[in-house]
């Protein structure tokens, strides 16, 4: 993993992916400006895990380009793969609210590029922003619902 200088370039990428995810595009230009001031860039190679199933569920992740697989472990050998992401998908925004181990691995199947919030970044957003604080946790509570119902 290698940190990247985050461009302006990158920063609108950023911005129209990030408006298309529920969690998110609620927000007006100045909180997610805010929330551009903390993000972090990274290039990944083929093969790095940027997660894995167990870990602290401490940051929101952004598939910027590349595609990573997602899978769990279900024995000890053995893992099975729920998804595959690629550019614009996203995965921990979970964790940004509840900290909870991660339930899945995801692991680079080419190299990517990939935005990275943590959640105690994220958490300096909200504290100086508590009208979204309250429209997050309704988003968080939605999706709880959503997975507990698959």
């Amino acid at each position: 993993m290698k940190k990247l200088p985050l461009t302006d370039a990158d920063t609108v990428i950023f911005t129209k992916m990030v408006k298309k995810i529920n969690f998110f595009a609620s927000m007006n230009m100045g909180l997610l400006e805010k929330i551009l001031n903390r993000i972090n860039y990274y290039q990944y190679e083929a093969g790095d895990k940027v997660c894995r199933q167990g870990d602290p569920g401490d940051t929101f992740y952004v598939v910027s380009e590349g595609r990573l697989k997602v899978s769990v472990r279900e024995a000890f050998f053995l893992s099975r793969t729920l998804a595959t992401l690629g550019d614009g998908d996203c995965f921990g925004e979970m964790a940004l609210l509840e900290r909870k181990p991660r339930n899945a691995t995801v692991a680079c199947e080419a190299d990517s590029k990939i935005f990275v919030l943590t959640a105690d970044h994220f958490d300096q957003v909200l504290a100086e922003n508590p009208s979204f604080k309250q429209e997050i946790s309704r988003l968080a509570a939605d999706r709880r619902f959503e997975l507990n119902q698959k």
